[in-house]
């Protein structure tokens, strides 16, 4: 019996049946437009669900359809789809999500929308055209009144759930997009998941795509290929570590507040005592800009700054950096990190670096340095706490002053958290 016909004796209809030929046909469409993306296309395990409402990816790359959504959502918007899917995986948009919540706090299903709304503005913002079209729904930054270009933990933090965001109430991307676990999904048990090794090897091949032909994506794939490309490095996780521990320490991120008096108020009738809170902790970057220190080494100190930047909660608004050769450079705020200046070449004197960073208001919490070591060090210990970031040199000692060849730099001092960048070797 037909679809019509059971209509018209009041009989239930049968279930839309996934029209597999139609949605594959999209996937080529989509590896055909963007080919740096190919393999992690055909790397999504298909799985037909009728609880999701459009498309949705879980942590362990299946792809969750709905047979309705394909049915009504022509070939050209599909293949949109898919790239946006793919991409909440690429970017570890739940990694990303579940860090975030651990580190300001959100929980429930309210802050995991707006995870998936901001990963989506982090997505979508230059994702389509150029072949691929976009699909109706399609959430960008402008349908918030947000910027473009920016990342989901930015968006994140510029809007809230409310009478703007009533349309998106339906958006379930999936725990790919959020990190949070749904009913419909499989689960970390459940058949055709990817091991951890094997989306790794997926993002490896991605990224190589994109360096290998840069001039065919998006400045915004672009710049997560340089980082993703990157191979393991066990020192970013210890100079993470480093801030982290500097920053939570007492002292750091902290001041005193009428809004809550203090407890023992009580014990002073009349008066009103402040009490201690604690703020967001500010850091100063001091970069190493002497012309000892190489083009390579200066980008990989921008890519430390944003691993700074993620150490602290991804408030970028609150790590600022200070190139420094023999004399300190501008102070800039930390918005992008492909957009700071990095001045010098000549000597070094990194006191100049320090004591920019401790005028220049407010006061940083911690200040973090990346630097040979080729530089005379503060003669007293800084009032915040000090990491050190030493690019790797030849241990013996050599002569590196043009002005002094007989003088030999001392090592960090013992105030300061240090951390070998570029090899295993622990902080100290």
């Amino acid at each position: 019996m037909t679809p019509q016909a059971q209509a018209a004796h009041g009989l239930p209809r049968a279930p839309i049946a996934l029209d597999r030929e139609k949605l594959f046909a999209a996937r080529l469409h989509a590896a055909r437009v963007r080919p740096y993306l190919a393999t992690a296309l055909f790397a999504l395990h298909t799985v037909e669900s009728r609880r999701v409402p459009t498309m949705g990816v879980d942590r362990h790359w299946r792809c969750y359809v709905s047979p309705a959504f394909v049915a009504r959502t022509p070939i050209a918007e599909l293949a949109g789809v898919w790239v946006h899917e793919v991409s909440h995986l690429l970017r570890d948009h739940h990694g990303r999500s579940d860090r975030v919540a651990r580190e300001r706090g959100l929980s429930g299903p309210g802050e995991r929308l707006r995870m998936n709304i901001a990963a989506d503005c982090e997505i979508n913002d230059d994702a389509f055209g150029d072949g691929l079209a976009e699909p109706a729904g399609a959430v960008r930054p402008g349908t918030l009144g947000l910027p473009e270009g920016q990342l989901m933990e930015d968006y994140l933090r510029r809007f809230g759930l409310g009478p703007g965001t009533l349309d998106l109430a339906w958006l379930d991307c999936g725990s790919g997009a959020d990190g949070l676990e749904r009913e419909w999904e499989l689960g970390p048990q459940g058949a055709h998941g990817l091991s951890e090794q094997e989306r790794d090897a997926v993002r490896f091949r991605v990224a190589q795509g994109i360096t290998g032909r840069p001039g065919s994506a998006p400045k915004g794939w672009r710049r997560w290929a340089e980082e993703a490309f990157q191979p393991p490095q066990p020192w970013r996780e210890l100079l993470g570590a480093a801030v982290r521990s500097a920053t939570s320490g007492a002292g750091a991120g902290e001041d005193y507040t009428y809004g809550r008096p203090a407890r023992r108020s009580a014990a002073l009738p009349g008066t009103v005592l402040p009490s201690l809170r604690r703020r967001p902790p500010r850091v100063s970057v001091v970069i190493d800009t002497s012309g000892s220190v190489s083009d390579a080494e200066l980008g990989s100190a921008l890519r430390e700054v944003a691993a700074i930047s993620r150490a602290v909660g991804g408030r970028r608004d609150l790590v600022r950096v200070v190139p420094c050769d023999a004399a300190a450079g501008t102070v800039q705020p930390l918005c992008r990190a492909e957009g700071i200046a990095l001045v010098g070449g000549g000597g070094t004197n990194l006191r100049a670096g320090f004591a920019k960073a401790l005028r220049t208001g407010p006061r940083p919490d911690v200040i973090v340095v990346l630097t040979d070591g080729q530089t005379r060090w503060p003669d007293s210990r800084p009032p915040c706490r000090t990491v050190v970031g030493l690019f790797p040199r030849p241990r013996t000692p050599r002569s590196w002053d043009e002005n002094d060849p007989d003088y030999v730099p001392d090592a960090p001092p013992a105030w300061a958290r240090v951390v070998e960048i570029g090899s295993a070797a622990a902080a100290r």
